[in-house]
C-alpha cells in the first residue's frame, strides 16, 4: 500500500511496483489507509507512507497505529526532510529518505513479501 498525498508521486510509485508484478493499493491519506486496513487489509504485506500527510494523522501516527494493530506488518516511512527533523519512529518501522532510489523501494517490497510467507 502506498500512502502519499502527492497524486503524481503516488501514481509513479504504484507504477514502479506494478511493473514488477506487485499489486498496489493507493491511498492519499493516513485515514484512508487505516480504513482500508480495518476493512480488509489482510492481503497487505507492506505500507510505504510519506511522513507528512494532509489530514489529522501523519505518517508517524499511521505507522504507530498499524504496528499496534498488526505488529508483523512491514511499514516504511519516507520523507524529504532530514531524518533528525522527523522525530522518533515507532519500533520496527523503516525509513527511506527522499529522493529514494527505485531499487531500494523494490528491495523493501520484496523483503516484505518474503517475510509475509
Amino acid at each position: 500500500m502506498i500512502v502519499e498525498d502527492d497524486a503524481e508521486l503516488r501514481s509513479l510509485t504504484a507504477s514502479l511496483l506494478e511493473d514488477e508484478q506487485l499489486d498496489t493499493i493507493e491511498c492519499e491519506s493516513a485515514e484512508a489507509a487505516l480504513a482500508v486496513m480495518l476493512i480488509g487489509g489482510r492481503e497487505v504485506v507492506m505500507i510505504f507512507a510519506d511522513v507528512r500527510l494532509r489530514g489529522v494523522m501523519d505518517g508517524i501516527d499511521l505507522a504507530r497505529e498499524l504496528k499496534m494493530r498488526w505488529p508483523y506488518l512491514s511499514v516504511v516511512l519516507t520523507s524529504g526532510h532530514p531524518r533528525e527533523h522527523i522525530g522518533d519512529l515507532p519500533p520496527g518501522v523503516g525509513y527511506m529518505p527522499k529522493p529514494w532510489q527505485p531499487l531500494n523501494l523494490l528491495i523493501a517490497a520484496e523483503e516484505a513479501l518474503a517475510s509475509a510467507h
